[in-house]
């Protein structure tokens, strides 16, 4: 794939500005490809999130561009992160194994346990000179991955703000019309999608509530439109984050999350970080 082979040539030169992204924001903020507020709150995301406790471990071996194997046999998972096409995996794998392999790392996790095959989900953090440099941060700012679930609204707004560097830039898989963001109505296209992580920005028709879930909806055909599904028991989760589910009628939003079909095309969002306010852009 041209555009992941750009991508890794992208990621080498963020790399080398300095072991992190602030050089390559900057000379995309001066381009007018990324706002200058990228700049500020993209810098300071890791310092602000809030993890638990950090470890220190070993990498034995890198098993998939998305995962890592520690000395002690434990497996890694790249948390907040999709997952990357398979044919781009083989350039992915080679340049984690020759950057990470035998080197000491700081895990860092945000409660987010372990996923359903047991990897430990953690963001990865090493250590270059005299500072951490963030790998998850790293990858988005190269395009090698579009940003998942987080956890923790810091974090996902300092990697969204890389995300968007790179979409600017065309770098790695945003080289990809494929992975460009759906529009809400295409419902054809979103639902070409279907069981695949995707970002689908919109604006929102109507909010409304039926039993213990809150539909967000995307259009007037209820049954056909794309729709956001939201637990009643998170309502109180998104408030606090500033999307509060019954404010977002007529507001324009990007929102992130694995397409299932019920009717039309819709995402279950779980945490608030899933659904981006774009006025806040």
């Amino acid at each position: 794939m041209a555009g992941f082979r750009d991508g890794m040539e992208g990621w080498t030169r963020v790399r080398g500005a300095g072991r992190g992204t602030g050089l390559a924001l900057m000379i995309l903020a001066a381009a007018g490809l990324v706002p200058a507020a990228a700049q500020t709150r993209g810098a300071a995301g890791a310092a602000k999130c809030r993890f638990a406790a950090p470890e220190t471990a070993t990498v034995r071996a890198v098993a998939d561009a998305r995962t890592l194997v520690l000395e002690d046999g434990r497996e890694v998972r790249l948390a907040g992160l999709d997952n990357m096409p398979h044919g781009a995996q083989g350039a992915a794998v080679r340049d984690l194994a020759a950057r990470l392999a035998g080197r000491t790392v700081v895990l860092r996790r945000l409660g987010e346990g372990r996923d359903r095959y047991g990897r430990l989900l953690a963001h990865v953090f090493l250590e270059e000179n005299g500072r951490q440099d963030w790998l998850q941060e790293e990858i988005v700012a190269a395009g090698h991955g579009r940003v998942a679930r987080i956890g923790d609204p810091a974090c996902a707004a300092a990697l969204y703000h890389r995300e968007l560097a790179a979409r600017a830039a065309k770098l790695g898989l945003w080289a990809d019309p494929y992975y460009l963001i759906a529009q809400a109505e295409d419902v054809s296209g979103i639902l070409e999608r279907r069981g695949r992580f995707a970002i689908v920005e919109g604006k929102v028709v109507s909010v409304r509530e039926s039993g213990g879930t809150i539909y967000v909806n995307f259009g007037r055909r209820w049954s056909e439109d794309f729709t956001v599904t939201i637990a009643k028991r998170h309502e109180r989760a998104f408030a606090a984050a500033g999307t509060a589910p019954n404010g977002l009628s007529g507001r324009r939003v990007r929102v992130r999350g694995w397409v299932e079909e019920r009717g039309g095309p819709w995402i279950d969002a779980t945490r608030p970080e899933q659904i981006e306010p774009m006025e806040r852009r």
